[in-house]
């Protein structure tokens, strides 16, 4: 079976990098190839949240002991609470021949790289400062304050650009969404994936 590919979706905050990755596994996932990974975190259920399907909810002690094992692709401490990357249920899907999504920053994804040098990274990006500013205050669920430190932090990490793969200019939603499902599409048809399924039916034929 060839092994999927592990994919690092990243944006600043406002892009449209959930609305865009929900959309892809309801719409476009038919055929039960694609999964996303679905992270650690210490810090309480929100409303509405549900354990293993927002993230999977643990103590400190627990995920400090997931440290110790090594058990993180990559983890890190955000605001007193930790968020990480499970190896074993990434792997397991991959091994699988699923394709894994990584819905991380941009720091997250150098963590990745070091360890899995094949993933693919997907950087998307709004399609202007004014435009992220408009989209931030729309949703009307942060302060002022808030929504300047988001500003600000995401010019930071829209400067990481050139690290990834792909760069998608979420302008329309739409198409965004058909060049998000292109990218994984085309993915799986490349000589080295395609490689172990010629050979084996060039075997048969010989036989």
């Amino acid at each position: 079976m060839t092994k999927g590919t592990l994919f690092i979706v990243s944006a600043p905050s406002g892009a449209g990098k959930s609305s865009l990755i929900d959309a892809l596994l309801t719409r476009f996932n038919l055929d039960d190839k694609l999964r996303l990974s679905v992270s650690h975190t210490t810090r309480a259920p929100r409303l509405g949240e549900t354990d293993h399907v927002s993230y999977h909810f643990v103590t400190n002690e627990e995920f400090e002991a997931l440290i110790a094992r090594d058990a993180f692709y990559e983890y890190a401490h955000v605001f007193d609470h930790y968020y990480g990357t499970s190896k074993e249920i990434v792997e397991s899907w991959l091994n699988e021949g699923k394709d894994v999504l990584l819905d991380i920053d941009w720091q997250g994804a150098r963590q990745i790289r070091k360890q899995t040098p094949d993933a693919k990274g997907i950087f998307i990006v709004p399609p202007s400062l004014e435009e992220l500013n408009r989209r931030l205050v729309g949703r009307a669920t942060d302060s002022e304050e808030v929504i300047k430190s988001r500003m600000s932090k995401a010019v930071n990490e829209i400067s990481h650009f050139d690290e990834y793969d792909f760069v998608l200019v979420n302008d329309d939603f739409e198409e965004t969404l058909l060049n998000l499902r292109s990218i994984i599409l085309s993915n799986r048809v490349t000589l080295e994936k395609q490689k172990n399924t010629i050979n084996n039916l060039f075997a048969e034929t010989k036989d």
